[in-house]
């Protein structure tokens, strides 16, 4: 049994990786600088630290007695602090918890890059759909910049520690609570067109990590996390021809299919969506 420590424990992704951790057998070590969240049981052992990432003797201590770490911890969107801010302690805390992984050995790194990587806010319409990871890097905002240095920071700390660095690009993260929004998004296309209308359930997102810390892979990897299907019951192609015209197809767009690419993950991790909006409302 391993002990993982998931950093941002305390956010809407981290506590659903806890839990899944937690569910298959995994001791986790939970950290973030708020005050411990009220979890719900599971079959491992869980200790929760309040610790500093910006810090790297913070991040070294928590770390200590951890086999893998699952990082989720970072200014979570753009927006929400001032630009450079958001560069610089997403920048801050990524580099600290790589180079404490390298300096103790971790056996793998799984952690929170983004769909921003990859364009949004689509502002500019995409080169093609569906989108996949080679659509890469379009960084629009200080946000998306430090997710980028990120990606480049692991590809080097990888090559010199011989630690796999996993990256997921997560979409927009949902709690099935916000499923009940939905509905109103329907019939105007422009609303959610800033990510191409995509979503990743956070139960999905769990998995996801799950799957990574667990994946035959080397070196730094990168991978799209995204539902199957899209948050509108537009048919995909028909958002497209209104919103995004003349933008190429790779290949055939069915029904209401995403258009963000999963395939890579699908196939490297064995990540498939179990949830749906469709389902709760």
């Amino acid at each position: 049994m391993a002990t993982v420590c998931v950093t941002g424990a305390a956010g809407k992704l981290g506590r659903f990786t806890v839990l899944e951790l937690l569910h298959h057998g995994y001791d986790v070590v939970a950290t973030d600088l708020a005050p411990r969240p009220p979890f719900l049981p599971g079959e491992g052992k869980l200790a929760y630290l309040q610790a500093d990432l910006e810090d790297y003797g913070d991040t070294v201590e928590v770390f200590a007695g951890c086999e893998a770490v699952v990082h989720l911890a970072n200014v979570p969107a753009p927006g929400l602090v001032p630009p450079a801010r958001t560069f610089a302690r997403n920048t801050t805390m990524n580099g600290n918890v790589f180079l404490a992984a390298a300096q103790l050995g971790l056996s793998r790194v799984v952690w929170a890059s983004s769909e921003t990587t990859l364009g949004l806010d689509f502002t500019v319409p995409p080169r093609y759909v569906p989108v996949d990871e080679d659509h890469y890097p379009i960084a629009n905002s200080t946000y998306a910049l430090s997710k980028v240095v990120g990606e480049t920071t692991a590809q080097h700390v990888a090559q010199w520690s011989g630690i796999p660095f996993v990256a997921l690009r997560f979409s927009n993260v949902i709690l099935p609570e916000a499923y009940e929004a939905f509905p109103t998004w329907q019939g105007d296309p422009l609303v959610r067109k800033w990510n191409l209308w995509s979503y990743i359930d956070a139960r999905d997102a769990a998995i996801a990590c799950l799957l990574a810390l667990e994946a035959d892979v080397s070196g730094a990897r990168c991978y799209l996390i995204a539902n199957a299907d899209t948050v509108m019951t537009t048919p995909s192609e028909e958002l497209m021809d209104a919103v995004f015209p003349g933008v190429p197809r790779k290949r055939p767009i069915g029904g209401n299919v995403s258009l963000f690419s999963i395939e890579k993950a699908r196939a490297e991790l064995g990540f498939e969506p179990l949830h749906t909006w469709r389902d709760e409302v």
